[in-house]
């Protein structure tokens, strides 16, 4: 049992109150999930530049003096905001492979949670409302997101284990729920190229997911291909750079409720996530079908 929230603005007056809406949410879900919480915010994007989300287990050695490390290893200049165990490097977006190359030279035990040109991804082991403070997620601007708040069933309770999960350019997903595929499917990635990190099956699905896309299908036809793919009980709400998407597996025995307004486009685990979004009273709200792709993009 987890908690998932998304909200897909409409309105971009709503912008700045993004992060302080999802975090409303997510705190209502705790009782879904006390061990970890995360959040993934798709902000403005800068022409030319890109950031990568960066988590370690001790900031204070892991981050100093990274700046003039990635300027001396390959001649560019990237600065960094630190936000608890987080760091978040902005970066010429032409330059993300070489800096993730030099990453793991120069700071191995430095995690990517998320690379793109909009995509921020903040995540820990503890409550969501411990979590959202650690971060100052409710300070976070931008125009969709995704949380999750987790109750371990797959794997340990870890940073690594905890969601989002993000395999791809400005990708990542939440999931409630288990897939009973996910080993044969890990194999069957890794001989495609496409690698991933931890024994967690939600992993596995957003690898899926990235493969789809890298060969060419857009977010909806690639969840449409994973109601036949991915065997299991799930509920998936994805993010991508313009987009945001949702799917139940075919027995969609997992609860979900939606909502949209003109202003937005909202997701909860329980309709009680939604209840402190403005309008909501006037929203169109209904269950998710089994097996149908919901999707909105901007």
């Amino acid at each position: 049992m987890c908690g998932i929230v998304g909200l897909f603005l409409k309105d971009k007056s709503l912008e700045p109150k993004l992060g302080e809406m999802l975090t409303d949410m997510l705190i209502t879900m705790t009782d879904r999930g006390p061990d970890s919480a995360g959040i993934a915010v798709y902000g403005d994007d800068t022409e030319g530049r890109a950031k990568l989300t960066l988590q370690a287990a001790d900031p204070g050695v892991t981050f100093t003096g990274l700046e003039g490390a990635l300027k001396d290893a390959i001649g560019v200049d990237v600065s960094m905001r630190l936000k608890d165990t987080h760091a978040v490097l902005d970066l010429p977006e032409d330059k993300i492979s070489d800096v993730r190359a030099a990453l793991k030279e120069l700071r191995p035990d430095a995690r990517v949670m998320s690379a793109g040109e909009t995509i921020e991804i903040y995540k820990e082991v503890g409550l969501p409302g411990d979590v959202a403070e650690r971060f100052d997620i409710p300070k976070l601007t931008g125009t969709h997101g995704i949380g999750h708040t987790r109750m371990a069933t797959e794997s340990a309770v870890t940073t690594l284990g905890a969601h989002p999960f993000s395999t791809g350019a400005d990708q990542c997903l939440v999931h409630n729920g288990s897939l009973s595929n996910h080993n044969s499917l890990r194999r069957k990635l890794a001989r495609e190229g496409v690698m991933t990190e931890t024994e967690n099956d939600t992993e596995v699905a957003a690898a899926y997911l990235t493969w789809k896309m890298q060969n060419g299908s857009s977010l909806g036809e690639a969840l449409e291909a994973g109601i036949d793919d991915l065997d299991g009980f799930y509920t998936f709400v994805v993010g991508t750079k313009d987009g945001f998407g949702v799917v139940r597996d075919p027995i969609a025995c997992k609860p979900a409720v939606m909502a949209e307004t003109d202003q937005y486009v909202a997701f909860g685990s329980e309709y009680r996530a939604l209840v402190s979004l403005p309008g909501i009273e006037d929203a169109k709200v209904w269950e998710p079908e089994p097996a149908t792709v919901y999707f909105w993009s901007h």
